[in-house]
Order: structure tokens, then C-alpha cells, then sequence
């Protein structure tokens, strides 16, 4: 069965950066260049009553903010291109850090006018880590910002990562003209139809009042310079995540952005091998289907009361109505639903290979971080798991609503975005999470689609610690200033105050060993 064609043709990449540089409306207007929708809906617009397309949720809407991961796919030039828009709120690095684990590469957003933010960074490291090719945009040219040498320095000290310019921007803010494409030193005016090209003396060929500009003078003679003194075009250090193609654009009005298709889909990677627990590797050519789940979303559709499980295809090819064995149980099922998201449609899917994500419809079987695969057992590396720092007892203001009070939980807690522990004695529900806005959406969705209210007790800070021997836990270990919990394994968690209290109970209890997840 030959479908390393198809494979050749998949392009997987997550868009990370900071809160309001610009990410959901990039993605938007990908899409909108694509052709897989036919008007944006921007970020700016709500009083107009418009909304980004990859921020469904309700929440997302009123905030102006993407605090889950949309799944998007197009076609471009005869490529099939998956987007992952990754959450740009910091308290959703958990569910962004997993999101990273099902792409190839990543496109890295910067605002001309702030550079790199603080979770740009933590995102970009965690990219470096994987060794995951890095593409980046840097937004909102139209605006003034910093200048184009100042921030490719700022991305190569603070990110230790080589940068090639693969556009240049003529003039910023209100003198902004276009950008320079390096690749054929053609000019793209900003808000002109008609292209410019320069010739070997980087020169205009043809007659145009911009050649009078001092604007233009400045960017050719950087141009120039980029060229002679800037780091050499290496495909093998971008394969590796050592170099980063920078392109210039406006993301708001569409510019720059074919520039960057083009060579994305160049330079990209198609789909890459998955390990697994097993330390071996799974290639993505390998005739037997596998992929994992790296996503659980309920509710999307309030109507349908749906649940969908993200998968990432790593192998061979997924066929509707396939039988597939979930590694975690052992047990076969058949997968008969199966959707791809195409911005603001939903299509069902016959078919997907390597490299594709796909919503599989759920009542309840998968987790994040589930295999699942047909033929030959894999079972993928296990995704990474946060420990939360900030906890909250929850309980339900109405007695009469328990049912749907912990029907709610349950599925909130699946999606990765909350954990969930009990208290050892009274099952009291605790809820832990990496940031303060987790809780909010946690009530917001429980009132909007449970039709639960919450009354939430700030448990505050702790530190939680996960035991390795538990046979060697006694009740008299659990004070206030030391809780045992368990979580929702019913693994023993403790609780600590703070370092301090940490520190005194290591020294008390020297037997137990302490461990923390990321």
C-alpha cells in the first residue's frame, strides 16, 4: 500500500507566542489564504459581533483570548497544512506543552513593538527541546515598533537561535511601504497591487516615487547588508530548530503572508517519527495505523452535548469505520466518527494519514495521551503532566444538582486543563491548576454547560509532592501544614504550605520519597 505521497504532502505546525501579538488573527487570515474560509472575523471586530474563528469558546469571545487549542486544516499549493492555535494565556501552558507534542514544527509570532515576551520564550524552549523546526512572523509592521536589526538581535541573543531574513520591511507604522522578498528581490508594496523588483545593484528596475524615499534607501542598504554580513541560509540547521526564516508582515491586513507560505511549505518538515515507551520509534511511512490522543474537548457544540478526542495520526493511514486497539485496555473498538475541522465547517473523514489530526467523537473511553493502532502494539511516550500550583475546594451550591455537579467535573478534569484530588477522609473535591484563569473557565463552563453553580474555596498556594512508597504513609504525615490528598488515581499527593514546611517534613521523614511531575 503506497501512501507516502499523501504522508509528503501533510504539514503539521503550532502557532505559539504571547497574548496579543497576534496569533488568532494570523491563524485566521492562514485560513482566510487558504481559501478554507471566506471572511475573518478579527479579535478587534466584536462589537460587530465577528469572532476568530479558532476562539469557539464562549469565554474566549467575551476575554478576547484563546484559552483552548483549535485544530484547523487547508490546502496551499498542493499541500494539505494543519494549524494548531495554541492557547496564549500562560495559564494554559499544559494544554499549549501538549499541543507541541503532535507537531512538526511551530510558527513563533513576535510584536514588532515588544519583541520576545515571556511566554514566547517559555513556548520557544520547550520547542528547542523537542528540536522542532521554528518559523517566525513578526507582526504588526503597520504600527511603529522596534527596528528590524534590533529585533533580529533580541531573537538571536535571548533565544540563542540563528535568524534569516527572509523578507525586509521598508519603513514602520504610518511610513510602512512593504517588505523586500529575499528570495527573488521582488517588492511587495503595502498597499499597492503591482510588485517591484530590484536588480543585481539592488536597484530599482523599474521608476517609482519610493526610490526618492529615505525609508527605501534605509531598507535597501540594510538589505544590503543582511545579505553580505548576516548568517548563511543552512536548510539542515532550520531542520533542527538552529535557524529560524524571519519574515515581516501585518497579519491584520493579510501582508506578508503569502511570503511566508511559500517558503513554509519549502522548508517545513512533512510528518516525523513518534517515540515510544519503549524508547523505539514509529515512522510515519509505517504501513500499520497508530496515533495518539493529545486533546479531549467537551461540549463544543452545547446542542450536541459532544465530546471530541484530538488525535495525532503518527503512522500509515486511518480509514472510517476501522477497528483500532486502545493500548492503554487492550480492547479493540471501532471507529465509525471521525470529523476534520476546516476552520469554520466541520467535515466528516473517510480518510487521514501521518501527520493529520482528527476529532474522534467520545463517550468517555479515551484519555490524553491514549494510542491507539491497528496491526503491530505501540504504545506512544507518555505526555507530559504539570504540577498545579494553585488549589481550590469546589463543591455545588445546589444539593439537588451532585449528578450533574460531578458529571461536570469529570469531563472538565479529562480535558487536562484542571486536576482533580479528593481529601483522604471526606472525598471533599479539590481542584488544582497552573494559573488563576483555569478556575474561572472551570465555573464559567460548569454554569454555561452543566447548568451547575460552584461556590469555590481558595485552598491558596502549595506545593505538591507525589509519594514513591506509599505503604510507607501514616496518618499522623497529614497536618495542615503537610495535607494528604489523593488524586484522581487515587495517588497520594501531599500538600505542602510552602518550602519551608517541604523542608521539614523531608527531615522528619527522611523514608519518604517526594517526587514532582513537570
Amino acid at each position: 500500500m503506497d501512501f507516502t505521497h499523501e504522508i509528503e504532502k501533510r504539514k503539521t505546525f503550532a502557532i505559539i507566542s504571547h497574548p496579543d501579538a497576534g496569533k488568532t488573527t494570523l491563524t485566521e487570515k492562514l485560513l482566510l489564504f487558504g481559501g478554507a474560509i471566506r471572511q475573518a472575523g478579527t479579535v478587534k471586530g466584536k462589537k460587530g459581533g465577528k469572532f476568530a474563528t479558532s476562539d469557539w469558546m464562549k469565554v474566549e469571545q467575551e476575554r478576547g483570548i484563546s484559552v483552548t487549542s483549535s485544530v484547523m486544516q487547508f490546502d496551499f499549493d498542493g499541500y494539505k497544512i494543519n494549524i494548531l492555535d495554541t492557547p496564549g494565556h500562560e495559564d494554559f501552558s499544559e494544554d499549549t506543552y501538549r499541543t507541541l507534542m503532535a507537531v512538526d514544527s511551530a510558527v513563533m509570532v513576535i510584536d514588532a513593538a515588544k519583541g520576545i515576551e515571556p511566554q514566547t520564550l517559555k513556548l520557544f524552549k520547550v520547542c528547542r527541546m523537542r528540536g522542532i523546526p521554528i518559523f517566525t512572523f513578526i507582526n504588526k509592521l503597520d504600527r511603529v515598533g522596534k527596528e528590524p536589526f534590533e529585533l533580529l538581535e533580541e531573537i538571536e541573543e535571548t533565544l540563542e537561535i540563528e535568524t534569516y531574513p527572509m523578507t525586509w520591511p521598508i519603513g514602520m507604522g504610518p511610513s510602512f511601504f512593504g517588505i523586500i522578498n529575499r528570495k527573488d528581490r521582488t517588492i511587495n508594496p503595502y498597499r499597492e497591487e503591482e510588485k517591484l523588483t530590484l536588480d543585481e545593484d539592488y536597484e530599482l528596475k523599474e521608476s517609482h516615487p519610493i526610490a526618492e524615499d529615505e525609508a527605501f534607501q534605509t531598507a535597501v542598504d540594510e538589505f544590503m547588508l543582511v545579505e553580505e554580513a548576516g548568517d548563511a541560509f543552512d536548510r539542515d540547521k532550520i531542520a533542527t530548530g538552529d535557524l529560524t526564516p524571519v519574515f515581516f508582515g501585518s497579519a491584520l491586513s493579510t501582508f506578508g503572508i503569502e511570503e511566508f507560505l511559500d517558503t513554509y511549505v519549502d522548508y517545513a518538515p512533512m510528518p516525523t517519527p513518534r517515540r515510544t515507551k519503549e524508547e523505539s520509534q514509529v515512522s510515519p511511512t509505517n504501513e500499520d495505523f497508530s496515533g495518539f490522543i493529545f486533546k479531549i474537548q467537551a461540549n463544543m457544540d452545547p446542542r450536541h452535548r459532544d465530546r471530541l478526542a484530538f488525535m495525532r495520526v503518527v503512522s500509515g493511514k486511518f480509514t472510517r469505520g476501522m477497528d483500532v486497539t486502545l493500548a492503554r485496555t487492550g480492547r479493540k473498538t471501532k471507529v465509525n466518527r471521525a470529523t476534520m475541522f476546516m476552520a469554520d465547517d466541520t467535515e466528516t473523514v473517510n480518510e487521514a494519514y501521518a501527520g493529520d489530526i482528527i476529532g474522534l467523537y467520545d463517550t468517555g473511553n479515551f484519555q490524553i495521551g491514549d494510542t491507539l493502532y491497528d496491526g503491530q502494539k505501540v504504545d506512544f511516550e507518555d505526555l507530559p503532566q504539570f504540577t498545579p500550583e494553585i488549589f481550590m475546594k469546589v463543591s455545588a451550591k445546589n444539593v439537588m444538582k451532585q449528578k450533574h455537579f460531578y458529571k461536570g467535573i469529570e469531563q472538565l478534569v479529562q480535558e487536562g486543563a484542571i486536576q482533580y484530588y479528593k481529601t483522604v477522609h471526606t472525598n471533599q473535591p479539590i481542584l488544582g491548576a497552573v494559573g488563576q484563569l483555569q478556575f474561572e473557565v472551570f465555573e464559567h463552563r460548569m454554569k454555561n454547560e452543566y447548568n451547575t453553580d460552584v461556590i469555590m474555596e481558595p485552598v491558596g498556594k502549595k506545593i505538591a509532592r507525589w509519594v514513591e512508597n506509599e505503604d510507607a504513609i501514616t496518618d499522623a504525615m497529614s497536618t495542615s501544614r503537610s495535607n494528604l490528598v489523593l488524586d484522581r488515581y487515587d495517588n497520594q499527593v501531599f500538600l505542602f504550605e510552602n518550602e519551608f514546611a517541604m523542608r521539614w517534613f523531608s527531615e522528619k521523614y527522611p523514608e519518604i520519597k517526594l517526587y514532582t511531575l513537570l
